[in-house]
């Protein structure tokens, strides 16, 4: 590398020495960045210190943003709040030694072996990540982690069949309002199969709810284990440094205090100026690699096992936040940024040849650990040459091979993986995406899309309802479009449901043909 090249990458790179993290630019098309940008970049940095001194950030709902404050708790604008982040801390670090110590056990007076945690989202990603990333760190008195985090019924069995023993299982329930559909319909399966294994389930269980919530309510009159808070000022996408995460985390023997250490100090980082600032420069580049409006997917590369699901989390912390129809002026726009991927070197041998030769409707986000766990005891797979260099030489040839195409790429560089560099790193992309929020004027703390799939789907259960009511009772059966004129529903809507019934045995079905299929209450009819 001459000295200019050297220069140039210099230039390019922004550095934390503790946790050892770099994020390398050089491939990230900057260049030609607009410089009015840097200053939109230096407002939108205003603008996040507003919202960490307090703000408001949903006006419609009157709720602050405050997952700064989890990790440095005198940041926090009351010291009520300050105060009960530090009773949190307090509890979970009791709670997790108590069960690891054997001292709070299972009803027979036996350790709990296993923590089962049945959430979905936010209260599922984030501690599934944490999980994967530092169960090579975690304690030996730690217990392992099993997630429940869907209403589908054959993964619920699956789940549940795979436990241990599920009378020596510790079982956390995650839903700021407690009405979450899922975690509800979790935590029903999870209370049947206690109660048929003769199981009192408030005796290995523990609610992580808001307070006044459906599940605080019934947690409390049930007599739970604990009750451990959440907050209205934390977004689900963004709690993973609650309770949410640190829990199960402490539960499991990881050091979450290192994760809390990291993430405030890459809190501490990107409240610099924007040239020096690693998550506006982030920023940066996703407004120009997409034109300002997400016109580019974002490829995520980890390459290291540990990250696989990476990809998964930061797509729900991206494009939950930034995916927006309305701006903050209420104007149409579209917002957006699509994020996807899984893991080097598995991806060269799946899309990667897509990246290099295909659409280039991307840029690309690699994820480099230069320690590869093994250090000098590393097997030599052929002279001078471990397993950890061939991967490494993935990551160079993959990010090369991109380069040579005009693809643009960014990489983040962790001097290792460890609880403080996760923290740093889950804190980065937050701020990032703030700060490009900011840049392009949307609520990123608010999903009024989420909402509005929720309020559909009770539509739905509503509509089965009325059709079920309207089946004959002579057994005669009647047609999903018969049915749909009695009710008022739309008959091929009304078709996916009835047929959905009848192949559980809750209905019976003559006949295959959308238009004249029968459809009978069970027991009135042969199929």
């Amino acid at each position: 590398m001459d000295t200019s090249t050297m220069d140039s990458y210099l230039r390019s790179r922004v550095a934390l020495g503790a946790p050892a993290i770099e994020l390398d630019l050089a491939d990230a098309g900057l260049d030609g960045a607009d410089p009015a940008l840097f200053d939109r970049l230096e407002a939108a940095r205003a603008a996040m210190a507003a919202l960490e001194e307090g703000a408001i950030a949903n006006p419609d709902e009157g709720r602050m943003v405050g997952h700064y404050w989890l990790r440095d708790p005198s940041l926090a604008p009351t010291p009520a709040i300050t105060a009960e982040i530090e009773a949190m801390w307090a509890q979970i670090d009791d709670l997790a030694e108590r069960v690891r110590s054997g001292a709070l056990a299972a009803a027979d007076g036996q350790p709990f072996r296993e923590v089962l945690l049945v959430g979905i989202g936010g209260s599922a990603l984030g501690p599934q990540l944490m999980a994967d990333a530092l169960a090579a760190d975690a304690a030996a008195d730690g217990l392992p982690l099993r997630v429940l985090d869907n209403t589908d019924p054959t993964g619920i069995a699956r789940i549940l069949g795979a436990l241990d023993s599920l009378g020596h299982t510790l079982v956390l329930v995650i839903s700021k309002s407690g009405s979450t559909v899922e975690t509800r319909n979790g935590m029903l399966e999870v209370i049947a199969a206690c109660e048929a294994a003769g199981l009192d389930f408030a005796r290995q269980a523990i609610a992580v709810t808001g307070a006044g919530s459906k599940l605080a309510a019934k947690a409390e009159a049930e007599g739970w284990l604990a009750i451990v808070p959440m907050w209205d000022w934390v977004g689900g996408r963004t709690s993973v440094l609650a309770a949410v995460g640190l829990l199960p985390a402490a539960l499991q023997g990881i050091d979450w205090r290192a994760v809390i250490d990291g993430a405030a100090a890459m809190d501490r980082w990107t409240r610099a100026p924007a040239r020096a600032n690693p998550a506006a420069l982030l920023a940066l580049m996703w407004h120009v690699q997409g034109g300002g409006h997400g016109r580019k997917d974002m490829v995520v590369l980890p390459y290291r096992d540990a990250l696989v699901l990476l990809s998964r989390y930061l797509q729900q912390l991206v494009m939950e936040s930034l995916g927006k129809r309305l701006d903050r002026r209420g104007a149409e726009v579209w917002q957006g940024l699509s994020v996807y991927g899984n893991k080097g070197s598995t991806d060269q041998h799946a899309y990667v040849q897509q990246l290099r030769d295909g659409l280039p409707n991307f840029f690309a986000l690699f994820v480099r650990v230069l320690a590869d766990g093994r250090g000098a005891s590393s097997l030599e797979v052929e002279p001078g040459v471990t397993s950890g260099d061939c991967l490494d030489g993935f990551y160079q040839g993959t990010r090369a091979a991109l380069r040579e195409r005009g693809r643009a790429s960014a990489t983040l560089v962790l001097g290792r993986l460890d609880a403080r560099s996760l923290g740093a790193t889950i804190a980065l992309f937050e701020r990032a995406v703030g700060l490009y929020a900011e840049l392009i004027d949307i609520n990123a703390y608010h999903q009024p899309g989420v909402e509005a799939g929720k309020v559909a789907a009770k539509a739905v259960l509503a509509r089965q309802a009325r059709l079920v009511a309207a089946l004959p009772s002579d057994g005669a059966g009647a047609t999903a479009a018969a049915l749909a004129t009695a009710t008022g529903d739309d008959p091929v809507a009304a078709w996916q449901i009835l047929r959905r019934l009848a192949a559980n045995g809750r209905l019976v079905q003559r006949g295959d043909d959308p238009a004249t299929a029968l459809f009978a209450r069970s027991g009135e009819g042969a199929a």
